[in-house]
């Protein structure tokens, strides 16, 4: 895998110091309550799991499956799910756990879509946020770092499913993900 990657972006130092960042912003603002974390698969399990370590408040963990790729490295722009919630969050305090956000189309629609089934609140906590590439206005109130316009990895980011255990975020050699 070494030999398909340009360079580290985001050091494993830095990473657990933004998760250690984001779980006390999460704390200090959901102190009293029971928040409802939904982490979007498969990217954001590595995130998820050292998010949650780091937030010493009750709470509940779940998952869902969309996907707007398929296998290739640009957005389709349609989301579709593949796996939704396990349970009723009607009432509840969720937040959507995100490895990254780029276009806002993803975002935007998890939003919509959670909306509509009545939580208390509905936030979303981003480990990366790629604003330069944002299509559409998406509110994202947890952010770890800003990145520029380009192809990483690491850290459960992939490409074609691959790269996903990288302990640093990487940028991937454009000769890698040129050739579709």
């Amino acid at each position: 895998m070494e030999r398909d990657i340009d360079r580290v972006l985001i050091s494993a130092e830095e990473i657990a110091r933004t998760v250690d960042r984001l779980g006390a912003e999460i704390t200090r603002d959901y102190a009293g309550r029971e928040p409802y974390l939904v982490g979007i698969l498969r990217g954001a399990v590595v995130f998820l799991s050292d998010l949650v370590r780091r937030i010493p408040l009750p709470l509940t963990m779940d998952f869902m499956a969309i996907s707007s790729y398929g296998a290739s490295r640009r957005s389709s722009g349609i989301v579709k799910i593949i796996q939704d919630l396990s349970a009723n969050i009607n009432g509840r305090d969720v937040i959507i756990v995100e490895d990254i956000v780029d276009t806002g189309l993803t975002v935007n629609y998890l939003k919509e879509l959670l909306e509509v089934r009545g939580p208390r609140s509905l936030a979303t906590c981003t480990l990366l946020n790629k604003l330069s590439r944002r299509k559409v206005p998406v509110k994202v109130e947890y952010i770890g770092i800003e990145v520029p316009d380009e192809f990483v990895v690491g850290y459960g980011l992939d490409y074609g499913e691959r790269y996903r255990n990288l302990k640093e975020i990487c940028v991937l050699k454009e000769a890698v993900y040129t050739d579709e």
